[in-house]
């Protein structure tokens, strides 16, 4: 009987910790978020114009590269 009343008291404890690290960890994560520099309205749309305007650049480089090499590859076959 002994036994069981300190396996049960184990585990109580071992959730009561869970739930103390999981509260610390929330605290935390909380805290760190305030610290984040979020970007106001016109620097989003700025940055995501920037990222589209690169990757259609890029997306042209290669396409022009691929038919350059197809262009040739078609010439020496």
């Amino acid at each position: 009987m002994v036994k069981v009343a300190k396996s049960v008291a184990k585990s109580v404890a071992a959730k009561e910790k869970f739930f103390e690290r999981a509260a610390k960890f929330i605290r935390s994560s909380w805290l760190e978020l305030k610290k984040v520099h979020w970007p106001t309205r016109k620097e989003l749309f700025t940055y995501t114009a920037v990222v589209l305007v690169s990757v259609f650049l890029v997306a042209i480089l290669l396409w022009v590269v691929d038919s350059l090499f197809a262009f040739l590859f078609e010439l020496i076959i």
